[in-house]
């Protein structure tokens, strides 16, 4: 019995040592997990350089939307992969749909090699 509880001890102590480095290293780091599809491609969207067409900064400013609320669907936005492009060559097309207070708006995003272009913006 006394051997268990050494053994739990000594586990415990390397267990709080890992826990503790791991915090260390990634504290001040922005690591993070994107394990879902959505998220994935979001990140991969937020990561380029974002350009949008003149038509979508027409509807911006005829509609009084903010790009702020464009970076918040692409923040936490719903990827429509069904009537997305995904397999397009050399360019994609996904459709987001806002949530919250911009549930009423959905994008369409091109996306190339390194930018990304709002293409349209259609308010539901």
């Amino acid at each position: 019995m006394h051997d268990m509880k050494k053994r739990f001890a000594l586990y415990g102590f390397g267990f709080a040592i890992g826990i503790a480095l791991v915090f260390f290293f990634l504290g001040g780091k922005k690591a993070s997990c994107n394990w879902l599809p959505n998220d994935r491609m979001l990140k991969i969207i937020r990561s380029k350089q974002i350009n949008y067409s003149a038509e979508v900064q027409n509807q911006l400013s005829r509609a009084n939307i903010d790009t702020l609320d464009i970076n918040l669907i692409l923040d936490n936005g719903d990827i429509d992969f069904s009537k997305s492009q995904t397999k397009n060559n050399p360019c994609r097309k996904y459709l987001i749909n806002g949530i919250k207070e911009q549930k009423n708006m959905t994008l369409t995003v091109k996306i190339c090699d390194s930018v990304a272009t709002i293409e349209n913006v259609v308010l539901n």
